[in-house]
């Protein structure tokens, strides 16, 4: 079978049940359908790893300059230049080259001591106290101060600023606000660091120059500067933010696997992958088909919308042995949580370092756990899913 969109097997990306636990679906899907057409939300989807990574590896065929969300694509929306996720060659490498050089993994591994000692301040306190919601107190916390740091936001804006990003959009992103891809809410930041430079993002985008695709040396405009420092703040906060709080379900649900790391049988870098794995942040990933591609024996027609369904791809047992078993001795060569090709995940270092060391802190402190999930809440969108609320008990 090629594709369909019947009754039978229908995947709908706005349904809350199939966003909260998508998997035997993903699992027909692979089998069944491994190339998707909904007709009536006029979308294809892939759901094998190895027909995911081709997509995001064909820049020709599947760009991203047109959106690489379901709803921005179906909303035809103007991007703002600059925005990096956006963007194909020649610009997108350009402008992610300029990126990288705020995250070299010299600048990401000099943060360590720092995100150890602000985990010991978050953490010091909640012991003895019988349990803590894991988001509110650490996953929402850590996140948001070390990348404001990085950026350039005062400590007394930084809870204002991350939750501007939460209120800019709803379930579905034909909904964003205005401001939420051109980075408006860092314009004041962005002047005050014109006239008061520091070692932060925004002043070395400020005076970063760099050769355009014409081999002109040139700066970033302004609407570019807001929209990079925007995308970097936003995927800063929230999608490690969501790794953390699956760290702590999933190692609340499988104490044998908790047991080999607070022992030492297992590394908390391969508990981290594994996490990132089984419960990746993100339900799909979108392209614009450019020009007509076949896939499966079926012609995908240019103008068509492409989704790769990263959690399928996570638990695709054509390229993971029992996929389903969660396992933080796994050996991993390669997800796809944090994409795949020339988009691949610029923060996704940073994301590691600060999971693994949120990880190790709360181990050496809190070496058993349980989690309420009927107190919980999870953020049911269709492009970041996790909980947004998750109570632990401490015995």
């Amino acid at each position: 079978m090629t594709s369909t969109a019947s009754d039978a097997l229908l995947y709908d990306p706005t349904d809350h049940d199939t966003i909260r636990d998508p998997y035997a679906l993903f699992a027909r899907l692979r089998d069944e359908a491994p190339l998707y057409h909904h007709e009536s939300q006029d979308f294809y989807a892939v759901s094998r790893y190895d027909d995911i990574t081709q997509v995001l590896l064909n820049r020709d065929t599947f760009i991203s300059r047109k959106g690489v969300t379901l709803g921005i694509l179906q909303s035809g929306m103007d991007i703002p230049p600059g925005t990096l996720i956006f963007e194909d060659p020649p610009t997108h490498t350009i402008h992610r080259a300029l990126l990288s050089r705020m995250f070299t993994p010299r600048r990401i591994g000099g943060l360590e001591a720092e995100i150890r000692d602000l985990c010991a301040r978050l953490m010091d306190p909640l012991v003895g106290s019988g349990g803590f919601d894991l988001v509110t107190e650490i996953a929402s916390q850590v996140p948001m101060k070390v990348i404001s740091m990085l950026v350039g936001i005062p400590e007394a804006d930084q809870e204002g600023v991350r939750d501007q990003f939460l209120s800019a959009r709803d379930d579905d992103d034909r909904h964003l606000s205005d401001g939420a891809l051109s980075g408006a809410i860092f314009a004041e930041y962005v002047d005050w660091r014109a006239e008061n430079p520091a070692d932060d993002i925004i002043t070395h985008l400020l005076n970063a120059e760099f050769e355009d695709e014409h081999g002109e040396l040139t700066r970033l405009t302004r609407d570019e500067l807001l929209a990079y420092v925007n995308i970097v703040a936003a995927a800063g906060n929230e999608t490690t933010r969501i790794l953390i709080g699956y760290t702590g379900k999933l190692l609340a649900e499988h104490p044998d696997q908790r047991r080999l790391l607070v022992d030492g049988s297992a590394s908390s870098n391969g508990a981290i992958e594994e996490i990132l794995r089984y419960e990746p942040n993100t339900l799909q990933n979108c392209r614009y088909v450019a020009k007509d591609v076949e896939l499966h024996g079926e012609v995908v027609p240019a103008g068509s919308f492409m989704v790769t369904l990263t959690p399928a791809g996570n638990r695709d047992e054509r390229h993971f042995e029992d996929p389903d078993r969660f396992d933080v001795r796994r050996t991993i060569d390669h997800h796809v949580s944090f994409g795949f090709g020339s988009h691949y995940c610029l923060g996704q270092a940073l994301a590691r370092l600060e999971a693994r060391v949120v990880l190790e802190e709360l181990l050496v402190r809190f070496p058993e756990w349980d989690v309420d999930l009927d107190r919980s809440e999870f953020m049911y969108h269709t492009d970041n899913r996790g909980y947004s609320s998750l109570p632990i008990t401490i015995p």
